[in-house]
Parts: C-alpha cells; structure tokens; sequence
C-alpha cells in the first residue's frame, strides 16, 4: 500500500509561525525529509520513532541533489509510510515543491501541499514594511536573487520589473546585490528609491539596514552584512518608521541575548516562552529525556496495588506526577485509589501538576527542596507512617533517609529515569567557546551532568553564564567544575526566569 506524502512549509524563521496544519501532519510522520531550518525546534513535533533525513542546501553546499530528493520521497512513500517534506517557507515559493509534486504525481503517489507563510511578506512585515499599503504600492513581485548573472541569457525581464511593480521583494539576493541594483538602475528605477536589507528575519536576532537601490551595495559592505537575507525596494520602505513593531522589542530586559535551554523537550516548552516574552532568543538543546526505570515499573506497580496501606505520597517533580498516575491509569485506576492518604508536593509546580488530576497537595513547602518538605513534615507524621515516594530512579536520599529517620516506613519507588538526549556536543562546545551563548540554565542536577557528558568535559561551560533552579542544582554544577552565576531564589521556572531577568 502507497503512503502519503505532505509537503508542508515551515514559515519564515520564528517556529512559532508554523501553521496547526503542519503541527498536525509532523505529529503523524513515519518519515521527516527536512532541509536547513531557520529553527529546529520545528522538529519538536515529529515523534521520536520517525526516520528523519537531512538534506539540507546552503548556497555553496547540497547535502543531496534535488532529483534524488524527489525520488526519495517516492522510495518512502511506496513502503507505505506518512512522509513529510519539510521546506522553509513556502514549498512553491522558490523551494522546488513543484518538482517534487510532479513526480509523485507521475508515479502515483499521493500528496498534499501544505502552505508555509513565506518570507517574502512575513519578514518585510517584521522589519515594518508592508509589502501594499494603500496609495503608496498596489502591487509587489517576489524574485530569486540566486540567478547567475554570468549565464548567457537572464529570465529575468528587468525591464518589466524595474518599473513595472510598486515593490520589489529579493530572496536570497545578497550575494547578487550588484547585479541587481545595477539591472534595476539600468532599467529606469531611480537610484534614490528607499531599500531595505533584512538579515534573520522574525527572528530575535533580526537586523534591518535601510538603504538605497544606489547605495546598497556599499551599505552591506560597510555593515558587514552577511546571507540569509532579503532585499525589499519601493516607498514602502518609507512606512518603517511608524511601524517597526518588532524592532521596539529591543525595550525587553533580554532583547537579543542567546540562552540555552537544557530541559527535556517534553517540559522546555514553559521556560522557553517565558524568556522569549522577555525578548531573549532561546536554543533548546535537551541534555536529558526520560525513560522507563531499570524495572520497567515492577515497584512502582507494585506499591499501587497496596496503595491503601500508605499514609502520605510525597511527589517532588512534575514528571513524577505525570508517571505516576500514568501508571495508574495503565493498572485500571484513577485518582479515587489513593483512598484516604494525604498528598505533598515539593513545590508549586508540582502542586498545580497535582491539581491537574483533581489533587489538591496537603502540604507543600515553604521550601521547595527536600530539606524543606522534612521541615513542614515535622509534627504531621502519625506513628508508624508509611509514606509512598514516587520519583526518578536517581536522586538524592536526603529526604527518605530523613523521614525514615522521624520513624516513618519509606517505599521510595522510581517512576523514570532520565538519560542522556542525543546532541551534537562538538557543535553546541564550539558555540560555547566563541561567546554565541549569553546564558546556559539548568533545571535539575541531571541537566548539569548531563549536558557535560554531551559537551565531553565542563571547559566549554567557562565561556559563558550559567544559571540554576535552586541551590541543590548549583551544588552539583559546582561539583563538576561549572561556575554558576544565578540561582533563583523561588526554586521554580518563575523563580529562574525572575533571577535571570534581573541578572542579565
């Protein structure tokens, strides 16, 4: 049976333009064909079984060619797999998409084309420049700046263009910027039309030039800009002073600065757009990703099956809740088998995890560490207690050894474990060390350790600010050698993104 093939566009640059459709056919893909993203967080989506093929082009560089991309799609989708394409952008907007339709079309292959916001329009938008705008440009063309002004004859009618549309949108057109200015000038556009150049557009780290068509070639040069770029010219450049929304951005406490997120994909979403709101530009380099314990659930089964027997279960992470009544639910429970035991939480994220399943904690914290849940239990243990401590396989014994020590009987179950994601190492120490990254945060013990093991040692980390959820987590950077610069004072994504904010 022939699957099915989507070729989906993945917006201009900010992964939060993708579309809900795309979300939508990523989240069912068997196999992701991907090419250099503006983003790779776009790839959050894809489950972690799928096949993903890079073939990404820059302009020197074809990791494969065009044609034996378009047969690869047709090889997949004939073993009956979901393929997904996946362009930057628009896939029939200078990204061959086309091509690819074509022949799978000849070979009977279904597909679907699932349009990308292209950049031709969203990055004018966010450098403020509409592409129409009424009595000043009713009409814009959008033309690749990759033609090989060498070759014998040009496609391009620059006598049409020139003069003949109100706005002129370049893609990809920096490294051919003397042409093209020189062809539109030729051609009758006056050398003092405004001009615009647009380096990472939606992006935080977006840098806008306004120009000339005569002096843009000697502004790029002057300002040393380099590719990925766009050239706008026509009036509507005009219109940048009034609306150059995203530019005001820069007012945010962490506009422009490069922070690297370690937490496990599943749970980087919340501290990601919390420091995006404050203007940062965040990488998500997950240092760990969770996993079934060595048992594959024995104890934690176990103990759900006598769950009548425990006087208080003590939660201390928001996955372990989620495991945990995973496993619940995966048994044939719900909440109504934790009968009459008492709940705590570590903190208030575990807290509002807790309520999502109908469980208001008994007692959380003033504290949000061991030591602190050992300090409010003082007093609220009957004799005898059984308390059930549902949590990773590896961590600290501060709290059932100080529980066991109040002569309570602890069960301390693991529920997950974390291990060591997959990143490039090499990559991520070379950005460390040439300064690319203001800021490295760590959420847990298990992200320091983890992020080291992936870098190889903790030098790359001395290149940089690194900031801690609390002092246990900075304990342990500091154990392995890693400066820590912030740790919140509220051991919680708000504690850390309030630290961060008034640090940086």
């Amino acid at each position: 049976m022939t699957g099915m093939v989507y070729l989906v566009g993945a917006g201009p640059g900010d992964y939060r333009l993708v579309t809900l459709k795309a979300v939508e056919c990523l989240q069912k893909a068997d196999v992701v064909v991907y090419d250099r993203l503006a983003d790779p967080r776009i790839l959050q989506w894809v489950p972690e079984t799928a096949e993903r093929i890079y073939v990404g082009k820059a302009s020197s560089h074809h990791t494969m060619r065009q044609g034996d991309i378009n047969q690869l799609l047709v090889d997949k989708a004939k073993e009956g797999k979901t393929v997904v394409r996946l362009k930057g952008g628009d896939p029939y907007v200078f990204g061959r998409g086309g091509e690819e339709a074509i022949l799978l079309d000849a070979n009977d292959v279904p597909f679907e084309e699932v349009p990308g916001i292209t950049s031709a329009i969203a990055v004018p938008a966010y450098a403020g420049i509409p592409v129409t705008h009424r009595a000043v440009a009713t009409s814009f063309a959008v033309i690749t700046g990759h033609e090989d002004p060498t070759k014998g004859e040009s496609n391009m009618r620059w006598d049409k263009l020139a003069t003949g549309v109100d706005t002129l949108i370049f893609l990809m057109g920096i490294a051919n910027l003397p042409h093209i200015t020189a062809e539109l000038m030729k051609n009758g556009r006056a050398a003092d039309t405004p001009a615009a150049v647009i380096r990472w557009g939606t992006k935080p780290e977006q840098r806008v030039l306004e120009t000339t068509v005569g002096t843009a070639v000697a502004d790029v040069q002057k300002a040393g800009l380099k590719p990925p770029a766009i050239f706008i010219v026509g009036d509507v450049c005009k219109l940048r002073p009034q609306l150059r929304w995203f530019d005001r951005m820069s007012q945010r406490p962490l506009f422009g600065r490069q922070v690297l997120v370690t937490r496990a994909r599943a749970q980087a979403s919340r501290l990601t757009q919390k420091l995006e709101n404050l203007g940062a530009a965040v990488q998500e380099v997950p240092a760990i990703r969770f996993a079934a314990p060595d048992d594959n659930y024995a104890a934690v089964d176990a103990a759900i099956a006598r769950l009548n027997d425990y006087h208080w279960l003590i939660f201390t992470s928001v996955n372990g809740v989620e495991q945990f009544f995973q496993r619940l639910s995966k048994v044939g429970k719900d909440t109504r088998a934790l009968g009459y035991a008492r709940v705590a939480a570590i903190g208030k994220s575990t807290a509002n995890a807790l309520l999502t399943h109908g469980i208001k904690a008994d007692l959380v914290p003033a504290e949000y560490r061991a030591e602190g849940i050992l300090e409010a239990f003082k007093g609220q243990l009957p004799p005898h207690a059984k308390i059930l401590l549902p949590r990773a396989q590896e961590a600290r014994e501060v709290l059932p050894e100080g529980l066991r020590a109040a002569g309570a009987t602890v069960d301390v179950v693991p529920v997950y474990k974390t291990v060591t994601a997959e990143a490039d190492g090499e990559a991520l120490a070379t950005a460390l060390r040439s300064g690319e990254l203001d800021l490295v945060t760590f959420t847990s013990s298990s992200t320091v350790k983890n992020l080291i093991q992936i870098l190889g040692s903790a030098e790359p980390l001395q290149h940089t600010k690194t900031a801690c959820i609390g002092p246990v987590t900075a304990e342990t950077a500091k154990s392995l050698g890693v400066e820590v610069d912030i740790v919140a004072e509220e051991y919680t994504i708000d504690g850390l993104v309030e630290a961060i904010r008034k640090t940086l």
